[in-house]
């Protein structure tokens, strides 16, 4: 199903529980990437979890076996598992207290690469705070050197010889290193973009190499750099004012990143002036006076260049920061996803049609004829009054935790349905996150006395119970919750290689699992998933 077309993929590589060995591999059925959706009514295999499972293979958007993305597919299976706990390979239970010969024997397979991983993190991070300057080539250059060593050390290794987590491990930070070489050359091609709006940076930059580097500070020489370079932000400000025509062409978005990286190189200054101010006599006597200049310079400045370029946030157009084709292309790389740009795009447009063909049926039972926006405004009104939503919460989750139980799809353990609580989300939140959150905590949103009426109006018809059939399910059990309960607890070395398509896949594929098999008890309960589901593949 469009980007759920890894179906076969998880099914060629499910490990069932204590079965010790692999199921076989079906057949990848090959099927055209068209608007063409096939519905089925399958359910997963029965297991324990944890447990690596999907349902049966179907006629969805796998590319052809003997094709290259094919290969690029059979590749990303080890994305997929890598996101999966490895408790899946075997019968480990999830008791309280737990059976500790299981977990000693689940510890006896995993990765041979599970502690280079971790210790390629752990050096990683370190480099990062030593080297905290963000887009500095200093920085830049070290990551590479780091990246280029780690990528000369696993070449090295005999992959044959690795067990299967360690192979896993093996081209997952194969393909991670790459990545990170790659978004270096793109964030230098980005810096160089910037320059002509920031010419200044290397200078303030070095002040705080400098004092990475643990070199005593010249209070005198560091005074005078902090003079000169207020008075040349100065006369950049007033250009970019005078709108004259002397000032740089650059698109809006390289503005915005380059106003972005003064307020860095605040934050930045701000630090290396609270690390000598006050304790260093002569820096205190030389530098306040030139600092405050520049600090109010860089502050216009910033300003100066969103004026300019960008325009007023509050009223004007959203600026965001594109990483464009070639980002794109190196980010669906990263994530093992074998389709191009167009043909995601082409596979969610087929997506829409598929739901909007939903949406009507639902609109015509519902007695709205074709008008499915009307049918949805009138499930919008069905909200539970004030203080009612959490017990709407109880009921949502305990119908979902019984409708899989019941099909013995999925065992839960039982402590995951013990922990999980509620928590009202506060109005601030709401205006960001106007729905609910999850995990181990489902965060609630509903109205409160403080909000507005009109806020108080919006707030329950997005979060009527509805639209919740797909929102509880999907942050507690069997979706982000039991997710995280599980990642938690098996393999978290992993969390170095995690992925939207597993985040947010996990979650959304327990939503079609639950919708294919009637889940929604009639048409209003599937207009509240689909909006989800239509919020999701935008």
């Amino acid at each position: 199903r469009g980007w759920w077309g890894w179906g076969g993929l998880w099914s060629w590589h499910r490990w069932c529980a204590g079965t010790g060995r692999p199921a076989d591999p079906p057949p990848f059925p090959a099927a055209p990437l068209s608007g063409a959706r096939t519905m089925s009514r399958g359910a997963p295999a029965a297991v324990t979890l944890p447990c690596m499972w999907t349902p049966h293979p179907v006629n969805r958007m796998h590319p052809t076996s003997d094709s290259p993305r094919f290969a690029a597919a059979l590749v990303a299976v080890v994305a997929l598992l890598a996101a999966v706990p490895a408790a899946a390979q075997t019968g480990t239970g999830m008791e309280d207290p737990p059976a500790l010969d299981a977990l000693v024997d689940f510890s006896r397979g995993v990765s041979d690469l599970r502690v280079a991983v971790t210790r390629y993190q752990e050096d990683r991070a370190a480099l990062l705070r030593r080297y905290d300057i963000p887009l500095s080539p200093i920085r830049r250059e070290r990551l590479r050197s780091f990246y280029r060593g780690w990528q000369g050390a696993l070449s090295a290794m005999d992959f044959d010889g690795l067990n299967h987590e360690g192979q896993i491990d093996y081209v997952l930070l194969r393909n991670r290193l790459a990545f990170e070489l790659e978004m270096l050359d793109q964030e230098e091609e980005a810096v160089g973009e910037m320059a002509p709006l920031i010419p200044f940076t290397r200078t303030l930059e070095r002040l705080q190499e400098a004092r990475r580097e643990r070199l005593s500070v010249d209070a005198r020489a560091v005074a005078d750099t902090l003079h000169r370079v207020g008075r040349e932000v100065e006369a950049l400000t007033a250009s970019l004012r005078e709108n004259g025509a002397d000032a740089p062409a650059v698109r809006a978005v390289t503005a915005e990143r380059a106003a972005r990286q003064v307020d860095d190189l605040l934050r930045m200054l701000e630090g290396w002036y609270g690390y000598f101010a006050g304790y260093d006599p002569l820096f205190t006597w030389w530098v306040p006076e030139p600092y405050q200049r520049l600090t109010d310079a860089l502050t216009a400045h910033a300003q100066a260049i969103r004026d300019r370029y960008v325009g007023d946030a509050a009223s004007g157009p959203v600026i965001g920061d594109p990483i464009g084709e070639e980002g794109l292309r190196a980010h669906l790389a990263n994530e093992m996803i074998p389709y191009t740009a167009e043909e995601l795009i082409a596979i969610a447009e087929a997506e829409f049609a598929w739901m909007e063909e939903e949406l009507v049926r639902a609109a015509r039972e519902m007695g709205y004829g074709d008008d499915w926006r009307a049918a949805q405004e009138a499930v919008k009104q069905l909200a539970v009054d004030p203080g009612e939503k959490p017990a709407v919460v109880r009921e949502l989750e305990r119908q979902s935790v019984d409708f899989i139980g019941e099909r013995d799809w999925i065992t839960i353990p039982p402590l995951a349905a013990e922990v999980w609580r509620m928590e009202m989300m506060s109005p601030e939140r709401q205006r960001v996150a106007p729905f609910f959150l999850g995990g181990e905590v489902i965060r609630i949103s509903y109205p409160t006395d403080e909000m507005t009426h009109d806020e108080k109006l919006m707030s329950m018809r997005g979060n009527n119970p509805h639209f919740n059939r797909a929102t509880v399910h999907h942050e507690l059990i069997p979706g982000h919750h039991l997710q995280g309960f599980m990642t938690d607890r098996y393999n978290g070395h992993r969390d170095l290689f995690s992925t939207p398509f597993w985040g947010e896949g996990w979650a959304l594929y327990w939503e079609m699992i639950l919708w294919e098999n009637e889940f929604p008890r009639g048409p209003e309960d599937r207009i509240g998933m689909l909006f989800w589901l239509s919020l999701i593949h935008i």
